[in-house]
């Protein structure tokens, strides 16, 4: 009998790492999927009063006057999602240096299809609730995609997926971080306290330098990260910007050929923040953000153009985005689909794209501060919206398996 030759080790390596990361992804997402749905049952049970109060308790100083005392809440939001940027950050350099995205051939399909797939559902979102003034701030709030929660999905599936749609899923995904992030920065900001901006500007030439005297212990970054952290939450801009900029200077040793790089001090920090972020962090942050009470909500609230503006965004802009870049982006021989995905696929992985949970319920609390009741229709747009979109996505991948050769890719 013929035996098939022994791939190389770095090959295996590099399969190994992918599909490690991908199961990572896939559990992480359905413990997100248990937090939220753990918060609706909760803050419309007997326990609501004291799951609202709690959020609200007042546990720290006022480390910045714009905001206030530090609640429950704000910690979260606040200092903890700063964390999860900080890996985000990480993720999305690790990427563009040594991973997926380290090649401009390799960038062009998910770069497209990602700003298509953040253009798109933020005009429907103004063509449904731009009318109102009020809501106007909301426009980004279905732009994002969150990738725990998609790939989770995709778990469900088993090996009806292929790993190259799942990492055309997590490539388009990370683009998009970038893109929120940025968004964050630049649209939500205001009143900006200039002396600690320029506090924080230090702190970043200082991180700087420690990164060009490839400074490879991890500490000095981190505490680097808690000072940018405070400053910037001063200064008016988004505290969690700060995590992002502190990622982008950490030092990455590139790795050809192998998943990661033990002497690099940004592949260590990922690995040691992974667990806490996906099994602590977003899952907490999903448990403090889903949680809407329904006492007292019409079901007309489902017709409110904040919430369709949301749920059809999300839904309808995504899949319309994506499927339309790449489109596009063969049209006009820009880039290629990878070989061998069909568009009923691609089109599953476009609806998958189209659940936006973590970040978009994020960006609806800098969307509309100080407004529980917009708030809660945030909530429930996000909810419906995402919920559409995975049970659509999924049905789609289910009644359209891969085939054989693509499940051993």
């Amino acid at each position: 009998m013929a035996h098939l030759p022994t791939p190389p080790r770095a090959v295996r390596k590099i399969r190994s790492a992918l599909r490690t990361f991908l199961a990572h992804e896939a559990t992480s997402g359905l413990v997100l999927m248990a937090a939220a749905a753990v918060a609706l049952i909760v803050a419309n049970s007997p326990l609501a009063d004291a799951y609202f109060h709690v959020l609200h308790v007042a546990t720290g100083p006022v480390l910045a006057p714009a905001i206030g005392p530090m609640t429950v809440h704000l910690w979260i939001n606040d200092g903890l999602m700063a964390g999860f940027f900080l890996f985000v950050g990480l993720e999305i350099k690790r990427e563009l240096v040594d991973g997926q995205l380290s090649s401009p051939a390799r960038r062009r399909l998910p770069v497209v299809a990602a700003a298509a797939g953040m253009i798109v559902p933020a005009l429907v979102f103004l063509a449904i609730a731009g009318g109102n003034p009020m809501f106007r701030a909301g426009w980004a709030i279905p732009a994002a995609t969150d990738i725990a929660f998609a790939i989770g999905v995709l778990a469900l599936l088993g090996r009806r997926v292929s790993p190259a749609l799942k990492l055309f899923l997590t490539t388009v995904a990370i683009v998009d971080d970038c893109g929120a992030v940025a968004i964050i920065a630049l649209a939500y900001t205001s009143g900006i306290d200039l002396v600690a901006l320029g506090g924080a500007v230090g702190v970043v030439l200082i991180l700087l330098v420690l990164k060009n005297r490839r400074v490879m212990q991890i500490w000095p970054y981190l505490v680097g990260f808690a000072a940018l952290w405070w400053l910037v939450l001063l200064s008016g801009v988004h505290a969690t910007v700060a995590g992002v900029v502190t990622a982008a200077l950490i030092p990455v040793t590139r790795s050809p050929g192998m998943p990661d790089s033990v002497e690099s001090p940004l592949h260590r920090l990922e690995h040691a923040l992974s667990p806490w972020v996906s099994f602590g962090i977003v899952p907490l942050f999903a448990f403090a953000n889903a949680g809407v009470s329904f006492a007292g909500i019409s079901p007309a609230v489902a017709l409110d153009p904040l919430v369709l503006g949301i749920a059809g965004g999300l839904f309808l802009g995504k899949q319309a985005g994506i499927m339309g870049g790449v489109a596009l982006a063969e049209r006009l021989g820009i880039a290629r689909r990878p070989k061998g995905m069909r568009w009923i696929q691609l089109y599953g992985v476009a609806l998958l794209a189209g659940i936006g949970f973590t970040m978009s319920l994020f960006i609806g609390g800098l969307a509309f501060p100080g407004s529980e009741a917009l708030q809660d229709e945030v909530k429930i747009g996000v909810l419906a919206g995402s919920t559409l979109a995975a049970v659509a996505g999924y049905l789609v991948l289910r009644l359209v398996p891969a085939t054989r050769k693509e499940r051993d890719a």
